[in-house]
């Protein structure tokens, strides 16, 4: 009998997983700046690098993973909102989206 409570434990421990593996590659990225520390061209080389793979996320799975659904697209934005904004977009902006979102006004940004 699944009630659900399996499928959520499961997804939260995956959740975990994921999350210890994302900070084991933080960290791994971080010792690679701390080896060039006072080299400018190669932490401007890293730093781009990590422009292109946000780039690739952000452009590819994460836009692909947006919800269709208006009312589902405004609570994950809500929530982005509440926990420090989409990178690169300041929280002022965000604010405005939504509420143009609310009030009907972002037909042609959700087309996009």
């Amino acid at each position: 009998m699944n009630d659900g409570s399996t499928t959520d434990s499961t997804r939260s421990l995956a959740a975990g997983d994921w999350e210890a593996r994302l900070s084991a590659e933080l960290l791994s990225l971080q010792a690679l700046a701390d080896e060039v520390d006072g080299e400018p061209e190669a932490l401007l080389l890293l730093l781009r690098r990590l422009e292109e793979l946000h780039r690739s996320i952000q452009d590819g799975p994460f836009r692909a993973s947006l919800p269709a659904d208006r009312g589902a697209l405004f609570n994950l934005l809500q929530g982005m909102e509440k926990s420090g904004g989409w990178p690169y977009i300041p929280r002022l902006q965000l604010r405005t989206f939504m509420d143009l979102l609310q009030n009907g006004e972002a037909g042609s940004a959700l087309a996009a």
